[in-house]
């Protein structure tokens, strides 16, 4: 029983982690290295994909998606689509694409004159599911080096949802203590004393025989 209270726990913060780690906006340091436009065909990876709130797209079953080609500091290559988002989750209200696609066009460079860019975004990349992670701002820095800035967002979500749970548990404590302990234990009582009550009328039999 404990084994199965274990695994159940710790699926349950392997989901809330990997549903932060997709959701929260991270920084990747990259080189633009080239931008495109492509139709896309949704499948059962469609969840990882924004929904077009913004307009009656989001109804399609395929639709055109703009793409941006980095390589990342590190020199690996990192490919972002860049839709909006709207009004929908994660709440990034990103209704600028169009423009983002220019400015990605306009940072492109190359290795021989390089140019770094911080590109903020969220979600994963997965060569297998066909999914990208969704570019939500890009800023020129100095270098591959430099700095990506500290992420108030993330630990402000984080702090908060931790205040969260921290006050749920608390007040679980509580009303476990005061009206789910005192029950248990009366249930607990009462069929030890209903156990030993047949034990004693088991007795009485035998010694009657």
């Amino acid at each position: 029983m404990r084994i199965v209270k274990w695994v159940f726990w710790v699926t349950v913060w392997v989901l809330v982690a990997a549903f932060f780690h997709y959701t929260l906006p991270q920084t990747d340091i990259v080189r633009v290295t080239d931008t495109y436009e492509k139709r896309i065909d949704f499948g059962n990876s469609s969840i990882f994909w924004a929904g077009s709130a913004t307009d009656s797209a989001g109804l399609a079953v395929n639709r055109d998606v703009f793409f941006i080609q980095t390589r990342r500091a590190k020199g690996d290559v990192m490919v972002y689509r860049n839709e909006d988002t709207g009004w929908g989750w994660p709440p990034y209200f990103k209704f600028d694409t169009a423009n983002l696609q220019a400015e990605a066009a306009d940072a492109r460079s190359t290795t021989g004159a390089p140019q770094y860019y911080a590109l903020k975004h969220y979600g994963w990349r997965s060569e297998l599911l066909s999914i990208y992670p969704n570019a939500i701002s890009l800023r020129a820095v100095e270098g591959p080096e430099a700095s990506k800035g500290i992420p108030f967002v993330t630990i402000i979500v984080l702090t908060l949802v931790a205040a969260l749970f921290y006050a749920i548990w608390v007040r679980w404590r509580r009303f476990r203590r005061a009206r789910l302990d005192p029950r248990i234990e009366a249930i607990e009582d009462d069929f030890a004393a209903r156990r030993g009550r047949f034990a004693r009328w088991r007795a009485e039999r035998r010694a009657r025989k």
